[in-house]
């Protein structure tokens, strides 16, 4: 995900200030990881220099001064471009499960417990996930992000189901390729 883009797409939305672009990201975004100050302002320090903002004003309205930013007409074609293409399926899966099971083969582990064990996680973690996407009161980002969740847990679900299935071959392929 392009912290870049996604503070354009912000901006698109009208001059602010870098608390207000953070905020906004954390309520967009519900379930990424939120973004901290720091990347808020460096990112936007970028994005002045390469042209794609630039600084709207300042205001301190009894505190801090503030800095306001807003998109330019270079921003602003490099957040529709960036938006319009179409993001390819990454060349290489692997994630944290797939390496412990992995792992836990090798090493005369027990891959059955991990699965289990992350098949309980997987399984509360969609239950708070369908209580949020249910809840009337849910922002609409909220839902979105929820369901995006959901469906990327349940893939990992089947996966585990077909791994479970599969490994005794695979601990017999992998005892078998020690031995040789």
């Amino acid at each position: 995900m392009s912290t870049r883009h996604i503070l354009l797409g912000l901006l698109a939305g009208g001059p602010s200030h870098g608390y207000d672009l953070k905020r906004r990201h954390d309520d967009h975004f519900p379930q990424a990881r939120p973004l901290a100050y720091g990347q808020v302002y460096t990112t936007l320090q970028r994005l002045v220099r390469d042209g794609l903002a630039e600084v709207a004003g300042t205001d301190a309205d009894g505190g801090p001064e503030r800095t306001l930013y807003r998109l330019t007409e270079a921003g602003s074609r490099a957040v529709t471009d960036w938006s319009g293409q179409v993001t390819p399926p990454a060349p290489f899966v692997t994630n944290e499960i797939f390496a412990k099971v992995v792992v836990a083969i090798l090493t005369g582990g027990d891959p059955a417990a991990h699965l289990l064990a992350q098949r309980a996680a997987h399984l509360a973690r969609m239950r708070e996930l369908t209580a949020l996407k249910t809840d009337p009161d849910a922002p609409t980002a909220a839902v979105l992000a929820a369901d995006y969740a959901v469906h990327h847990l349940d893939a990992d679900l089947r996966w585990m189901t077909t791994t479970q299935a599969r490994l005794t071959t695979l601990t017999a392929q992998t005892a078998e390729v020690h031995r040789a």
